[in-house]
């Protein structure tokens, strides 16, 4: 059993866990409000693009664009992989990284890894990933221009044909608790699968009625929004898995503190009940000798 010192000095250690702990569940928090409100501003904008390519590609059925055309035989696949810079958040980054590998190892096609976040990166190149572009750092709050390269990268490999499908594996925001990992195709695209945001609140008929007269014409509509479009799709994955990370790591810490305080009440009462059975033990001595003093007396 351990002495009473060594126990104080356990009791100690982890009560300065706790809060380390506490105070990146905090940090955490903060991030995570943020987070959310990006979130929230940003998915009302991908709605709202979606719904305008929905409506140009009714005016281009049959366009030519190549990021709308599937390619005949499909050979290489690229995949983005969003994971974290830093652990202590859970199973947050091995949930996507397991689901990118599944998904890779479902596919005869040889994959093209673009990473961003050091975690993911690793635990895939440790399962021999082969990673084409790697992309860190970005903070807690990036910008559009600092996600506008990564997107560059994805479209101008699916342009040159290096790759001939675009996936993203990425973890989607739900709510504090709760948050899914996803493997969504994004290049090519179909503007079948465009929303239409003036649908849920008009009905059909009426909007099959509106005309809309575009210029320059849906071609080249297409041609300047479509790479906007990938743009955003590809923000949209980073805000969603920065506020997931977040609060994957808030929940992380708030258990790890849980944890600690546990720990720290069954080490102060062991430590307890080890100093009641030495105070016992030095106070049967006492009594021992002062009866042996009495007998010799």
């Amino acid at each position: 059993m351990a002495s009473a010192r060594e126990m104080r000095l356990r009791i100690r250690s982890v009560g300065n866990i706790a809060q380390v702990t506490r105070a990146l569940e905090a940090v955490s928090a903060s991030k995570v409000r943020r987070a959310e409100a990006a979130v929230a501003a940003s998915r009302d904008y991908a709605r709202r693009v979606s719904s305008v390519l929905g409506r140009i590609g009714t005016y281009s059925q049959g366009s030519t664009h190549p990021l709308l055309v599937p390619r005949d035989k499909v050979e290489n696949i690229g995949l983005l992989l969003i994971s974290s810079d830093r652990g202590l958040a859970g199973p947050y980054n091995m949930n996507v990284t397991r689901a990118a590998l599944e998904f890779a190892q479902g596919k005869s096609q040889p994959l093209r890894w673009v990473t961003v976040g050091q975690k993911g990166r690793d635990l895939a190149y440790v399962r021999g990933a082969n990673i084409a572009s790697d992309f860190s750092s970005f903070g807690s709050s990036p910008s559009f221009s600092d996600v506008t390269p990564i997107a560059r990268v994805l479209i101008d490999d699916y342009l040159d044909s290096v790759v001939d499908e675009v996936y993203v594996a990425y973890t989607d925001y739900v709510n504090t608790l709760r948050q899914e990992t996803r493997v969504v195709r994004i290049m090519p695209m179909t503007t079948g699968n465009f929303e239409d945001v003036e649908n849920d609140t008009v009905s059909s008929e009426h909007v099959s009625q509106v005309g809309y007269t575009y210029e320059p014409e849906p071609e080249e509509l297409l041609e300047a929004i479509l790479p906007r479009f990938n743009q955003v799709q590809v923000y949209q994955s980073i805000l969603e898995s920065l506020a997931s990370e977040h609060s994957a790591r808030m929940v992380a810490m708030r258990n790890a503190t849980d944890n600690a305080n546990e720990l720290s009440g069954a080490l102060r009462l062991a430590y307890n009940k080890a100093r009641q059975l030495s105070i016992t033990s030095d106070l049967l001595d006492i009594v021992g000798g002062a009866e042996a003093l009495q007998q010799v007396g």
